[in-house]
């Protein structure tokens, strides 16, 4: 998901070390996609083993989460259930912006332009369930917990948080502030960098750490005004918003509004623009998405025979990549056992 309102959101720069011995719950498919898009050859194409399937999200993944791991973090992985009803027209047009994408990338591909192809190659990403299977066996080989959503994934990484299970949500997007979740860790990224939103270049970046009662404080608002206001900008429920409305005029509105949101509602004629999605729906749906207190936050050693069946037996990666990141975990860890131990 993705709501347009973290330009109102001041997060406060981290380090990794902050968050070492912190539990976090990170929504899976997020971070899945973002190895997808970004992990890439030249031209654009996904990286794949010797038998053409496609490893970028298994090279992305094992990277990250063996060097946090290696920094003390503990990770937790939350995976999407059933979308709900009310996704089935975002999920439709993102079909649409993939189809689109694969024809320009088809066209640039028949004219060897390679910067069109690079283009257009990352918008073409999709996450099939063979991709979230090989996930989901690589986090537990690593023996890092994995817990699937009835729903959506965020929210339910934002109910394990608020039950205070997890410190924060690892996440790109601000929806898991209007799932509920305390904080929000966001560009958990190793290399410091990141890929800018229609480009080629990148940026630098750093570990933020936003949290829910301080950005409700900074903007005088409550949860529900929250929801309201990424209602007004757009959701993927409500893909549009209401046209004309940005934050900082949802902002305003709710200002002058306060906690009356069906005046709110009939101001920006909310019907007009959605006669068959009531806003009350919308608001319930962030405030009720179905999630579990069925899950297990349990940690156990890596397993390198299964490690190396998955990713060098089927996938051909380097078995000395593997080795090396499996006795970086074992150093690590016996030095956090050596530090523990000074205390008792």
């Amino acid at each position: 998901m993705g709501v347009a309102i973290t330009e109102l959101l001041e997060g406060k720069e981290i380090s990794i070390e902050d968050l070492r011995g912190k539990i976090l719950a990170v929504d899976a498919f997020n971070m899945l996609y973002q190895f997808l898009t970004t992990i890439r050859m030249q031209d654009g194409t996904p990286l794949r083993d010797s038998k053409g399937n496609v490893t970028s999200h298994l090279i992305g993944l094992f990277s990250r989460t063996t060097a946090l791991m290696a920094d003390g973090v503990k990770l937790a992985f939350v995976f999407d259930g059933e979308p709900p009803a009310l996704k089935k027209k975002e999920r439709e047009r993102r079909a649409a912006v993939k189809a689109e994408a694969l024809l320009h990338l088809k066209s640039a591909e028949a004219r060897e332009d390679v910067a069109e192809m690079k283009k257009y190659a990352g918008r073409t990403a999709t996450l099939s369930p063979e991709m979230v299977d090989e996930a989901k066996q690589l986090l537990r080989a690593l023996g890092i917990p994995v817990l699937q959503a009835p729903s959506e994934g965020e929210a339910q990484a934002a109910h394990v948080c608020a039950r205070g299970d997890a410190y924060a949500v690892v996440s790109q997007d601000a929806d898991s502030f209007l799932f509920g979740a305390p904080r929000v860790v966001k560009n958990l990224n190793l290399s410091g960098k990141r890929k800018k939103t229609s480009a080629l270049a990148y940026e630098t970046i750093h570990p933020e750490l936003l949290s829910l009662d301080d950005s409700l404080k900074a903007l005088n608002l409550t949860r529900d005004q929250l929801i309201v206001l990424a209602l007004l900008v757009g959701t993927d429920y409500n893909r549009e918003g209401i046209r004309g409305i940005g934050p900082k005029k949802a902002l305003k509105l709710l200002e002058a509004h306060g906690a009356d949101f069906a005046a709110l509602f009939d101001a920006v004629s909310w019907s007009e623009h959605y006669p068959d999605l009531p806003w009350k729906v919308l608001v319930e749906t962030f405030k009720k998405m179905p999630v579990t207190d069925e899950y297990a936050l349990s940690w156990a050693k890596p397993d390198a025979a299964a490690l190396r069946e998955l990713l060098v037996v089927q996938h051909d990666f380097s078995e000395e990549r593997v080795a090396a990141a499996l006795a970086k975990l074992g150093a690590s860890a016996a030095a956090q056992q050596r530090g523990l131990g000074e205390f008792l």
